[in-house]
């Protein structure tokens, strides 16, 4: 199994990085080009911060030399040696300059000796979740470790994982098909950088046809224009099947919705764009379950591409960008759409345009991830396949947090450092959820200063999926309360969410936090 996923950037991009000198997105991201000097091969960013390493220690240069003829801080210059930092192409060229190199020489993808090579293969060894788990002290191979060593522990993390078997129970049931067409979905959607062109392009000429004015929210007139210029009407009805969101009658060319007391009109607007996404992208009728869940990724982007139009928001962005005041909630508000919608439209739209990286959560109070993307390097929970849907956050994340505010109805910002850096999120809990939900969107900490809530003074820190960090009480609660708690637990619409948290043995009571239950007793007692 590979231990670390390739990324790779859109054609776009890639001409981009060889003619523009305009290169995006490095962190813990692998990248392939296509010029003739990379064709076929891969680069990433530990392999980048080795032959940094290389050059610089070829020129007798310390790291605080280098700094100052580049202008960069050391510090800064260390996170780009152990692949934790994204570097600017304008800055490649002046590293080449003061080391004596090309930037291609800088940008091979190949490590520069074979020690450079053992020190990545340790690197992403110890970063695989399996080997977190076993709670091993984090080797940092020093200068005067011999080569041998690092040969040896090398091979016996091969070893262990070649005896191990790591399977998944019964991989082709339907439910494990959707979690790996997610996964692959998730992925794509990474290499994009959430940003579907065809999509944008399509929505923008259907805007242009029914005469929408190019600014402010699209109102229920063009609405209307939109359906009819797809040959369809829309009608309220009763007894909607609770299992669906629309019906359409393609013979008829009518779109059944549910009445305004159990669907808002907000609501309504995305749902009926959501039905037509499948006309205008001309979708066929599925015969897989992958099929099918990339066709509704596509009809939920074309519904927001519509709702909330690309040059308006962008125009609305870039203003909130200069102002570093980027907000949720007044994307929210100015195209008339939902929280959870305005966090996806933002993710479409602030790499592409503003070169803001982000990550994107849905989630219940419990924690169990709904939805997730990203690509600003943020440490997803996943299962040993890759896959997130069921898998748990951690309890010191905003997201968990905002559950237990003093206000856990408004918004809730926080920063959360962990190991592989420091992120900041905003949380927004939908209150008309049962369980509730929330919705949440993030960046690293260094990109926080462009939105709304950056100047936050909640900070956490979590170490997961170290078993330490959240999800094991304090052996003298535990020894306080084992044997005396009987919690009941409570009914579940979503099977997973039942299950007993990964990583932990068979409780007497399962699908309850038995962490939860002991830190309730203790405020019961205290109180």
């Amino acid at each position: 199994m590979s231990l670390q996923k390739s990324t790779y950037l859109s054609p776009k991009y890639i001409k981009n990085y060889v003619i523009d000198n305009n290169c995006k997105n490095y962190y813990k991201k692998s990248y392939a080009f296509t010029n003739k000097n990379f064709k076929g091969r891969e680069m990433d960013s530990l392999v980048f911060g080795q032959r940094l390493k290389y050059f610089r220690k070829r020129n007798n240069h310390t790291l605080a030399q280098l700094g100052t003829l580049v202008s960069k801080p050391a510090p800064y210059l260390s996170q780009l040696e152990n692949g934790l930092a994204e570097p600017r192409v304008s800055l490649v060229r002046d590293l080449a300059s003061v080391l004596d190199c090309t930037p291609a020489d800088l940008l091979d993808p190949e490590p520069p000796n074979r020690r450079a090579e053992l020190e990545i293969q340790l690197k992403r060894l110890q970063e695989d979740p399996r080997n977190k788990e076993r709670k091993l002290p984090y080797l940092r191979p020093s200068t005067r470790m011999p080569d041998e060593i690092l040969e040896h522990i090398i091979g016996l993390y091969t070893a262990l994982e070649e005896d191990t078997a790591f399977t998944i129970t019964n991989p082709n049931t339907p439910k494990n098909i959707a979690r790996h067409s997610n996964r692959d979905l998730r992925q794509e959607m990474s290499r994009k950088n959430n940003y579907y062109r065809e999509i944008e392009d399509l929505a923008s000429g259907v805007l242009k046809a029914v005469k929408y004015p190019g600014s402010g929210p699209v109102s229920e007139r063009v609405l209307t224009d939109v359906c009819e210029y797809f040959g369809f009407t829309v009608r309220r009805a009763e007894n909607i099947p609770h299992s669906t969101r629309s019906i359409a009658d393609q013979r008829e060319k009518v779109i059944y919705i549910p009445q305004r007391n159990d669907l808002s009109t907000r609501a309504s607007r995305s749902v009926v764009l959501q039905t037509l996404g499948h006309y205008a992208l001309k979708h066929e009728v599925a015969d897989d379950i992958g099929k099918y869940l990339r066709q509704r990724v596509e009809s939920n982007y074309f519904a927001g591409a519509i709702l909330a139009p690309e040059k308006p928001a962008v125009k609305f962005l870039q203003s909130a960008y200069n102002a570093m005041d980027i907000s949720v909630e007044d994307l929210q508000e100015i195209f008339y759409i939902s929280y959870e919608m305005a966090g996806h439209r933002l993710t479409n739209l602030a790499t592409e345009h503003l070169d803001v990286t982000l990550h994107f959560l849905r989630s219940d109070d419990e924690g169990v991830v709904w939805k997730a993307y990203e690509n600003d390097g943020v440490p997803l929970p996943h299962g040993i396949d890759g896959t997130i849907e069921g898998e748990h956050l951690c309890r010191n994340w905003g997201t968990r947090q905002a559950f237990h505010t003093q206000d856990a109805l408004s918004l809730h910002y926080q920063y959360t450092d962990t190991p592989y850096g420091q992120y900041w999120c905003v949380t927004h809990v939908e209150a008309d959820r049962v369980p509730h939900h929330a919705v949440t969107v993030g960046t690293t900490a260094d990109q926080a200063k462009w939105f709304r809530g950056s100047d936050t003074k909640r900070f956490s820190t979590s170490q997961c999926p170290d078993k330490e960090c959240c999800n094991t009480p304090r052996a003298s609660v535990r020894q306080h309360w084992q044997g005396v708690a009987w919690p009941s637990a409570r009914d579940r619409s979503n099977v997973t969410s039942g299950l007993p948290l990964p990583a932990k043995s068979f409780s007497r009571f399962p699908g309850v936090d038995m962490l939860e239950v002991y830190e309730f007793l203790e405020r019961q007692e205290s109180s």
